[in-house]
């Protein structure tokens, strides 16, 4: 997700609500059509996941990981950071519930270590799937998720909950989408064990429209600390 003069414009289609079936309508997609790469239009512009790291489908398995070696879903707890130390991530996280018309509200584009936590769905660690987002850019340049499309399969995502345990995530894939044909049950539905999904802008980008895609990472729970 990025922004243009330091105003977050990036819009999410809700996610699955808690107990709730999935819709015809709103499923999660990032749209954003003002999402603007800084101002200093960086020639590489953010990394883009490579082909190899997509996952194998939607019930493929993390890396080194069976469901019987996965530890039991935890309990429901705010989570207050995210860390993904391939890329040097350590941000707190901010609860994002639903603006008005339905969507998914954005963290402030102003603080580049910001990410956000969709409040309406599971917390990371329980039973589901858990929805991080954050921005790729601002005005100024690269924010707290720029280098999320260079993870690599068998990297962690860990999100510290206020109930002092920390819920480790293997990935097991990363993928870009483009906004208009968004795999949403895809990457939101419940496969049976704690996940979480990591999200921000990226794909073909241009100024005025901004980036036409979304960066998705997919990760199991494989340890709780």
């Amino acid at each position: 997700m990025g922004a243009k003069d330091g105003r977050s414009r990036g819009r999410y289609v809700p996610v699955r609500r808690r107990n709730s079936p999935w819709g015809a309508i709103a499923l999660a997609l990032l749209a954003g059509v003002a999402l603007i790469r800084n101002g200093a239009e960086e020639a590489a512009g953010p990394p883009q996941p490579a082909a190899e790291a997509a996952t194998a489908g939607r019930t493929a398995g993390a890396a080194g990981t069976s469901p019987s070696a996965a530890p039991p879903a935890l309990p429901a707890s705010t989570p207050a950071r995210v860390k993904i130390p391939a890329i040097r991530v350590d941000a707190p996280l901010t609860a994002l519930g639903l603006e008005p018309d339905g969507w998914i509200q954005s963290p402030p584009a102003s603080d580049k270590n910001l990410a956000g936590w969709f409040k309406d769905a599971v917390t990371p660690g329980e039973q589901g799937t858990a929805v991080v987002v954050g921005h790729v850019d601002n005005a100024a340049g690269p924010v707290v998720f720029y280098n999320l499309g260079a993870l690599k399969k068998g990297n962690h995502v860990e999100a510290v909950r206020q109930d002092g345990r920390t819920a480790v995530f293997e990935i097991y894939g990363i993928e870009v989408f483009e906004k208009r044909n968004f795999p949403a049950e895809r990457v939101y539905a419940d496969t049976g064990r704690p996940e979480i999904r990591v999200i921000t802008c990226g794909g073909r980008f241009a100024r005025g429209s901004g980036y036409n895609g979304n960066v998705v990472v997919f990760g199991r729970l494989i340890q709780v600390r």
